[in-house]
C-alpha cells in the first residue's frame, strides 16, 4: 500500500473536535488542505489516504466524522470508496472535493451517499464552512453545482406531475424550499427569512415528511417533478 499518514492518540474518541480523513492521490493537495483545516481549533486531521482502498480501510478502522474525498484515485476511485464507506459506516459524512464538475459524476457520487460536492476551485473558507455544514447534517453543494444537477435530474429523469400531496406545502415552507433549491445554507435561510436556525430545520423536516424524501436534493427534485417549484426558482 502507499503512504499512510495517521495522527492518533489514546483519547481520539473522547475529542470534541471534528475528526477528518483526507483522501487524495496528490500529496501536495493533501498538504495544502491539511494546512488550511488544521488552523481551525475544532478540526483534527486524523489520517491521510493516497488511494480509495486506503480511504476505505482507514475510514472503517478510525471512524472519522468526515472524509474529504477526491473522485479520481488509483486502486479504487472515489465513487466506489464512497459506496463502501457508507455501506460499512453510514454515519460517516463524505465531502467530495474534485476537479470534475459534470452532472453524471455529481449525481453518481451523491447517489452513492456523499453529502457534499465541491470543485477544487473553491477557497479554503468554503471547505471549512462545508465541513461544519456536513457535520450539522446539511447537504453541501455550491449554488452552481446545485442548479446544474437539479436541471439535469429534472430534464432527464421525469416530467412534472400534478401537485397532489396529503398535506399541502405552506407558504413559509415554500419560501424555505425555494431558497434551499438555490443552494442556500440553513443558516443563510434563517437570516434571509428572519427565522431561527431551529425553525428552518423544522420547516425542512416538515417538507421532507410531506414529500416523503430524506434530503434537500431529493426534496427539490420531487418538488420540480410535482410542479411545486419551477426551474426559474433555482436560477
Amino acid at each position: 500500500m502507499g503512504e499512510i499518514k495517521s495522527v492518533l492518540n489514546s483519547n481520539q474518541h473522547k475529542s470534541n473536535k471534528i475528526r477528518i480523513l483526507l483522501a487524495d492521490d496528490h500529496p501536495l493537495l493533501r498538504q495544502a488542505l491539511r494546512s488550511v483545516l488544521e488552523k481551525q481549533h475544532d478540526f483534527e486531521i486524523i489520517a491521510e489516504a493516497c488511494d480509495g482502498e486506503e480511504a476505505v480501510k482507514l475510514a472503517t478502522e478510525l471512524i472519522p466524522d468526515i472524509v474529504i474525498m477526491d473522485i479520481s484515485m488509483p486502486n479504487l476511485n472515489g465513487l466506489e470508496a464512497t459506496k463502501q464507506i457508507k455501506a460499512n459506516c453510514p454515519k460517516i459524512a463524505i465531502l467530495v472535493l474534485t476537479v470534475h464538475s459534470d452532472s453524471e459524476h455529481i449525481l453518481s457520487i451523491l447517489q452513492a451517499g456523499a453529502g457534499g460536492y465541491l470543485t477544487k476551485s473553491v477557497y479554503g473558507e468554503e471547505v471549512i464552512n462545508a465541513v461544519h455544514a456536513l457535520v450539522s447534517g446539511e447537504v453541501v453543494l455550491s449554488p452552481s453545482i446545485s442548479r446544474q444537477i437539479l436541471k439535469y435530474a429534472f430534464k432527464n429523469i421525469t416530467k412534472p406531475q400534478s401537485y397532489d400531496l396529503d398535506e399541502k406545502i405552506t407558504t413559509r415552507e415554500l419560501e424555505v424550499l425555494r431558497l434551499a433549491a438555490k443552494g442556500v445554507s440553513n443558516r443563510d435561510i434563517a437570516l434571509s427569512l428572519d427565522l431561527g436556525l431551529r425553525t428552518v430545520k423544522g420547516h425542512l423536516a416538515e417538507i421532507f415528511l410531506k414529500l416523503n424524501v430524506a434530503s434537500r436534493t431529493e426534496a427539490v427534485i420531487v418538488s420540480l417533478r410535482k410542479g411545486i417549484i419551477t426551474l426559474d426558482d433555482i436560477e
